[in-house]
């Protein structure tokens, strides 16, 4: 039987990862946009944009990530559904990086992380609120 507050603290550790996550991806994209030959390319991918627009994107995405990680931090009511699309659709994102011959473990990496914060949002989330109510 876990603790009282066991599920509180997947709340936290999921709030916490995010925003790692968020501060990682904002700082890739503040790289892309200072040393736009920093990030190798092949001429087998499928470059949409260029570089310096891919890192304002990310930069982008890295704040609004971080963002649902302070949300979850502060224990708002709306920051978990915020968090569960916010997470769910960075899983998608990373999926585009598993194919690429660069960057293929911290895709992993990432999506594994973000399944570690979506089972700590979705699972059991009454024992969250329950453990929330009693503080």
């Amino acid at each position: 039987m876990p603790a009282e507050g066991f599920w509180g603290g997947w709340v936290g550790f999921a709030g916490v990862f995010m925003l790692i996550m968020g501060t990682v991806e904002l700082c890739e994209g503040l790289i892309a946009i200072l040393r736009d030959r920093y990030y190798a390319q092949s001429p087998q991918q499928i470059v949409v944009f260029d570089l310096k627009t891919w890192g304002w994107i990310t930069l982008i995405w890295g704040i609004v990530v971080a963002l649902a990680g302070f949300s979850l931090l502060s224990q708002r009511g709306w920051a978990r559904w915020f968090t569960i699309v916010v997470a769910s659709l960075n899983f998608i994102v990373q999926l585009g990086f598993v194919g690429s011959r660069q960057y293929p473990l911290w895709a992993l990496v990432t999506m594994a992380i973000n399944i570690l914060v979506l089972y700590a949002l979705i699972v059991r989330w009454s024992d969250v609120r329950e453990a929330l109510l009693e503080v």
